[in-house]
């Protein structure tokens, strides 16, 4: 794993009490010369955080294929702080990017770059599918390079903010109150175009957290408008399953996986400073941490990791949808 890249300079990035944090990618790159395609991973958290448990553990499966493989820590509302609106966009856009731009560097296929969303990322993943002429940058280093990816992996993705959404994703993103057309704007169903790339998603009939409808919608959409589509229902299964292995299932993320949870380290050290009544009791060990690493260690003691730990299953099932990812990947780029 190379160290982050950063999508925006300091300074330029500006949301509240981010602390030292700006989004950024970190990269799983093969050093023998070839170029590959890449496998842009964007983890879930209900854009509250960014979920160790689908990071590293994804980008690591994607690289063992042959995948130029990165993985994005995006701007997140923990404490619901600042509906985060279309900052976790412009961050996902600008990785897209950024990837393009060092092709050459990093031996990416600069026409084969894809993007693996899962919960709530897979919304972010969803909305630049849908989004990505109007979030493209027209100035600076980005300007002119292409922001859409050539094709979409969503796992148990929040898409709808209708009848069957993920009502707490929604709050986070736009906020209490927000208006109908910003809703209607955030629920992907609603936007798909002939213009969106091919998607591949997969979901638990059994999910009790985003209904699987979320990904009927969206396929059903994609049917319509004629885009390449490909959905896997899988009979059972919480949601959050991630790579669905024994591994993930043993709370083994990856050595490197604590980096995207930065965001949350910063934001609890500046609000401990800042407005130190804010910071509820639980987290008080984890707001005192000197090191991202303490921090990691207070945090999951405060979430009651062990207990969630107890609680995840492998299912061998589940654990097929990279390679059937990875397959229908093969046949959509060979088409291109």
């Amino acid at each position: 794993m190379r160290e982050a890249v950063y999508l925006w300079e300091q300074g330029e990035y500006q949301y509240p009490f981010a602390g030292e944090f700006r989004p950024n990618i970190r990269a799983y790159l093969h050093e023998d010369g070839a170029d590959r395609p890449a496998m842009l991973v964007v983890p879930g958290g209900g854009y509250a955080v960014v979920s160790q448990t689908e990071g590293e553990i994804v980008a690591k499966r994607f690289y063992e294929a042959g995948y130029q493989a990165f993985v994005l820590t995006y701007t997140t509302n923990m404490f619901r702080i600042a509906p985060v609106r279309r900052q976790a966009l412009a961050d996902l856009s600008r990785a897209v990017c950024c990837i393009r731009k060092h092709a050459r560097e990093w031996h990416v296929i600069s026409d084969r770059v894809a993007c693996c969303g899962f919960s709530a990322g897979g919304h972010l993943v969803g909305s630049l599918a849908v989004h990505h002429k109007e979030q493209q940058d027209e100035t600076g280093i980005f300007a002119g390079i292409s922001n859409r990816p050539d094709a979409v992996v969503l796992c148990y993705p929040v898409i709808t903010s209708g009848e069957k959404a993920h009502r707490d994703s929604f709050t986070l993103l736009l906020g209490e109150d927000a208006e109908e057309e910003a809703l209607a704007w955030a629920s992907l169903e609603k936007q798909v175009t002939a213009d969106t790339p091919p998607a591949f998603l997969w979901h638990t009939i059994t999910d009790d957290l985003v209904p699987v409808e979320n990904s009927i919608y969206f396929a059903q959409a994609c049917h319509r408008a004629a885009v390449p589509c490909e959905l896997h229902l899988f009979m059972e299964g919480p949601h959050g399953m991630s790579v669905a292995t024994q591994q993930w299932a043993d709370g083994d993320f990856g050595a490197d996986s604590i980096y995207t949870m930065e965001q949350q380290w910063q934001t609890l050290r500046a609000l401990s400073k800042e407005r130190p009544d804010s910071v509820p009791e639980e987290f008080a060990d984890a707001a005192g941490a000197e090191s991202l690493s303490a921090f990691a260690a207070a945090w999951k003691r405060a979430m009651g990791e062990e207990e969630i730990q107890n609680g995840r299953k492998a299912d061998g099932s589940a654990a097929q949808w990279p390679s059937l990812a990875l397959t229908w990947l093969e046949k959509v780029f060979e088409e291109k």
